[in-house]
């Protein structure tokens, strides 16, 4: 996936960035207790709306749902090319005259493309956000992909898939979600290849943006120095102008496909051990249960389980780490290392055995009192600790189907969790066979390869 930036600073986008980095040591504090209004205009554009007059900034974020999961056998990375689009030209407005304005205005804009949805940004000072609301209405509306900005930034991308080719992890992920979504959307170069690149046309684009963008299929948050009465009038004039209705192909529910093994062998000085378990959704009742053992497991970062056997007691890899990876249509618990190849089957032993224990013993009181902490915590800071986080937070946890009051009941529900909760959630992730992939070379010690749980 890439990301697509707007043009070099100008005067007015560096006064941006001042006021920015001015307002983030006096963010966390105050974000405790920000209200968040739903705010409906009168197209029936729906948006969570964080006021915020600390500085005069407004930060809009959203995302269109169906991204390079709608895309077609052949058409991989057809999305991911559309994103780096969309500030090069619309509506009247070429490449350099777009970005132009863009840049007079001073705002920041930026597009990019995942599995599930299509993201959009935009930061601008508040007495310049007509102008610029205005820029971003013509390129959510009218994109232009006219072929030179097509052409260009084909080639950019392209040249980044063909330095990866050499790097033997991409080989690695490429055949680590093949193997694990079989003929899935999700299987599927997010970025595409050569071949599939070149041949997307400009017609492809527009089809492409004519089924995704639509009014009923946006997610918005804003935040920022903005009311909700200017914000409804706002909604309508960028979003207002977009089909009722979006066109999307059903995606089905998947499951990784687990007790397999993934070789890639390369002659490299570490070896690289990923595991992989079923998962969970956002909105499962034990989804919190399934978190905190996550965390203690591996998730926490310098007090995991894993962390503590195979970095601390015994300096087997630099780091470890597990952690819960949640998409639209599937879900699994994945375990990453690298350690040295001669002590691979050492390593691998280890994580089986602390997935075992997990499964068949209590965690302690203790462990699981840090880990609530931590992750109470540590929500704040990663997720609260500035406007433009705050709005990718909001549409995150719209497009994840969570309450407007989700983050005020954050913590009693982590609190609600039990010991036994922990317990039962292991067990139901973690007593499934693996898949693995070993990147590196032949590993040795075939007892490790072998087991059956964990």
């Amino acid at each position: 996936m890439m990301m697509f930036n707007g043009p070099p600073l100008g005067a007015a986008k560096s006064l941006l960035v001042a006021l920015v980095l001015l307002s983030l040591a006096a963010t966390t504090h105050a974000r405790a207790a920000m209200a968040i209004q739903e705010v409906n205009s009168s197209s029936g554009m729906k948006a969570w709306l964080v006021e915020d007059y600390a500085v005069p900034i407004v930060t809009i974020r959203f995302a269109f749902r169906g991204g390079s999961a709608q895309e077609l056998p052949g058409e991989e990375g057809l999305v991911n090319l559309m994103s780096g689009l969309f500030n090069e030209g619309a509506g009247d407005l070429d490449s350099n005259a777009f970005q132009q304005r863009l840049d007079d205005v001073g705002a920041e804009m930026q597009f990019n493309a995942g599995r599930d949805a299509v993201y959009g940004y935009m930061r601008v000072l508040a007495d310049r956000k007509d102008e610029a609301f205005e820029l971003l209405r013509l390129a959510i509306e009218q994109p232009r992909f006219d072929q030179a900005s097509l052409d260009r930034i084909r080639a950019q991308i392209v040249s980044g898939i063909m330095a990866g080719a050499k790097d033997p992890q991409t080989a690695a992920e490429v055949a680590w979600m093949k193997a694990i979504y079989g003929d899935h959307p999700y299987s599927r170069r997010q970025e595409g290849t050569a071949q599939t690149l070149a041949a997307v046309t400009t017609s492809d684009l527009k089809a492409f943006h004519n089924r995704l963008f639509a009014r009923g299929n946006v997610i918005i948050a804003v935040t920022g120095a903005i009311d909700a009465r200017a914000l409804k009038r706002d909604l309508d004039r960028i979003f207002g102008g977009l089909p009722a209705h979006p066109f999307l192909m059903p995606v089905a529910e998947t499951t990784p496909k687990l007790g397999q093994q993934v070789r890639v062998h390369d002659d490299l000085p570490q070896d690289r051990l990923r595991l992989a378990y079923p998962g969970i959704s956002y909105k499962d009742p034990q989804f919190f249960a399934a978190y905190l053992m996550n965390h203690i497991l591996g998730g926490g970062a310098f007090t995991s389980r894993l962390w503590n056997e195979v970095r601390e007691k015994r300096g087997l890899a630099y780091g470890i780490e597990s952690s819960l990876e949640i998409s639209d249509h599937a879900s699994a618990l994945v375990i990453d290392t690298s350690t040295r190849p001669d002590c691979a089957a050492e390593t691998l032993s280890l994580i089986r055995a602390e997935v075992r224990r997990m499964v068949d013993e209590d965690v302690t009181e203790e462990e699981l009192a840090a880990a609530k902490k931590n992750i109470i915590g540590g929500y704040t800071i990663g997720n609260l600790n500035s406007s433009s986080a705050v709005a990718d937070t909001l549409v995150e946890l719209q497009l994840k189907g969570l309450d407007i009051d989700y983050i005020d009941r954050r913590e009693q529900l982590i609190q609600a969790v039990t010991v036994a909760d922990v317990r039962s959630a292991a067990r139901r992730l973690l007593s499934a066979a693996p898949a693995l992939m070993i990147v590196g070379p032949p590993l040795e010690g075939k007892k490790a390869l072998e087991g059956k749980k964990g």
